[in-house]
């Protein structure tokens, strides 16, 4: 019986410890962070709706072309949003949670459902 337990222990320590934190940052690391999942907190500066493609853009860190990261709502996520996200959170500070990758040499984050993105401090 000492062996189950001692080997149960070791299972969840090593579960444990393989379990990677989510990381906070700012939009400006958000480069050194491809692949990762994350919490990134910044103001959002503008964004756009794509109305032809239902594509909601975000620009974080700066205004567009220089923002430093994109939060990207696809039209088939952007109806359970009760707002219009590309007006309502323009001037606002916001923590988007995600996986950061890349699209067109700039990073970015997918998102899929409003409690992804809460006010940020």
């Amino acid at each position: 019986m000492k062996k189950v337990y001692l080997f149960v222990f070791i299972l969840l320590s090593f579960i444990t410890f393989n379990i990677q934190a989510q990381i906070r940052i700012t939009s400006k690391e958000a480069a050194q962070h491809i692949g990762d999942s994350a919490v990134v907190c910044d103001k959002v500066f503008g964004g756009r709706f794509l109305e032809r493609t239902g594509i909601t853009f975000l620009n974080l860190g700066d205004n567009f072309p220089d923002h430093l990261l994109t939060v990207v709502i696809r039209g088939t996520d952007r109806d359970k949003f009760k707002f219009k996200p590309e007006e309502t959170l323009k001037n606002k500070r916001i923590c988007v949670t995600g996986r950061i990758s890349e699209y067109a040499g700039k990073p970015q984050i997918v998102i899929t459902d409003p409690g992804q993105i809460k006010p940020g401090n």
